[in-house]
């Protein structure tokens, strides 16, 4: 007869063995399950050959760009006939961008009516005036929708980590980080440290990769490479992401014009090199 000591002894050890295995399978399903596609990747793709194309690729999350939704040119019911198409297709618009912002905060408010109609929870930006915030941060209060601002190249005005945290990290929570791995890498930064310097405000990342050389006059050089053959610091990316519990999504994304014109094999890649990643993690 099992007494109630050992009843209780053997229910924590089913507990820990449950801990255990939803530990494992957390590993296993890993950062390939946040893999998805900025469609500037797409570029040279229309609307129904962005679709056709995540379909092939078993990409369900779409980070759309005005190319293929734009919601000052198009119609709401245009608008909606293309949530309907993503919808059917099993796909997500989860975010826009990077989107125009303006001075005028009724011009911005079009914008978060446009993601609450798409159903988006987050809107990637780059305001050419750092008087935007002011405007962005009441919307996006009011509208409950978090706001990223993507960085370029280090000469940019988000191009300096030290810049980007001084914008967001005194702000509404809702005000983040859309971090782009290959400007970042272009910039000398190591994309892993400057992660974690962002305390929790990345929403988003460009999965993206950079090559940096040096030029006969000494100036720095960034060119593309596939994701994972560049100078980031993925292997430490992916371990602070791991370590804090990041959910937000790793938006492929390349700015090559030839990758863009052939992006099947780039995007492969990239989904392999995650995917990789992940498996020798959980070794």
């Amino acid at each position: 007869m099992i007494s109630r000591l050992n009843l209780a002894r053997l229910g924590g050890l089913a507990a820990l063995i449950s801990g255990l295995l939803s530990s494992e399978a957390t590993i296993a399903a890993g950062l390939a399950d946040q893999v998805a596609i900025q469609t500037w990747t797409l570029r040279n793709l229309n609307f129904e050959q962005v679709v056709d194309f995540a379909q092939r690729h078993g990409i369900k999350d779409l980070q759309l760009i005005p190319n293929h939704l734009d919601y000052k040119k198009e119609s709401k019911e245009q608008l909606a006939a293309k949530k309907a198409r993503l919808e059917a297709a099993g796909l997500r618009a989860y975010t826009y961008g990077v989107a125009g912002t303006s001075l005028d905060k009724e011009e911005n408010r079009k914008l978060f009516e446009f993601a609450k109609f798409m159903g988006m929870k987050l809107i990637v930006v780059e305001p050419g005036d750092f008087r935007i915030w002011d405007n962005l941060e009441e919307l996006a209060k009011e509208y409950d929708i978090k706001v990223a601002v993507h960085n370029h190249g280090i000469k940019s005005l988000y191009g300096n980590p030290a810049i980007v945290r001084q914008v967001v990290l005194n702000r509404d929570s809702r005000l983040g980080v859309c971090m782009d791995v290959g400007w970042v890498t272009s910039g000398n930064f190591d994309a892993a440290q400057v992660y974690k310097d962002y305390k929790g405000r990345v929403f988003d990342i460009h999965l993206k990769d950079k090559k940096v050389q040096k030029t006969a006059k000494g100036d720095d050089v960034a060119n593309d490479t596939h994701v994972g053959e560049g100078d980031a610091n993925y292997k430490g990316l992916f371990k602070a992401l791991r370590e804090s519990g990041y959910t937000g999504r790793l938006a492929i994304e390349t700015d090559s014009q030839d990758f863009a014109r052939q992006p099947d094999d780039f995007v492969r890649k990239a989904k392999e090199f995650v995917a990789g990643n992940d498996a020798s993690e959980s070794r």
